[in-house]
């Protein structure tokens, strides 16, 4: 949640999870639980969700995961199945990470997932990196 602009109470963590089922009921998509193939632990969680940005509604992939277990390449992975699936289930051109300027891990997973830095925006008050990948450049 550091990248957050506070952490989620007890009540904010039910608010996210019925925000989360509503996008499942009305775009068709949200986040999947990450777990670990050895011991299905959950880690995190990764996925596309619907994004208005700047007037837009794009898909953008998204990917949390638990701190002890940065820098093995988890998120990396979830994000290039996110973004596969995607591009084969989706009527999508584009897909977009939104990411704070400053999360340079996050940047570094979007670039594995083959992403560039598409444009800077003021998103829900914050300043935020848009990251985009096009189908065209994947098939």
């Amino acid at each position: 949640m550091r990248y957050y602009p506070a952490p989620y109470d007890r009540a904010g963590v039910e608010q996210w999870i019925a925000r989360n089922r509503l996008r499942y009921k009305d775009d068709g998509v949200g986040l999947w639980a990450m777990e670990l193939r050895e011991t299905q632990a959950l880690v995190g969680d990764c996925g596309i969700i619907r994004q208005q940005v700047e007037g837009e509604s794009l898909y953008e992939i998204g990917y949390h995961l638990r701190r002890d277990l940065w820098g093995q390449g988890l998120a990396t992975e979830a994000a290039i199945s996110c973004r596969d699936w995607a591009f084969a289930n989706l009527s999508a051109d584009r897909l977009i990470s939104l990411i704070r300027p400053d999360n340079l891990a996050s940047r570094r997973v979007a670039e594995r997932n083959g992403m560039t830095l598409w444009k800077e925006v003021n998103w829900r008050g914050l300043a935020h990196s848009v990251y985009s990948v096009e189908k065209s450049s994947k098939l």
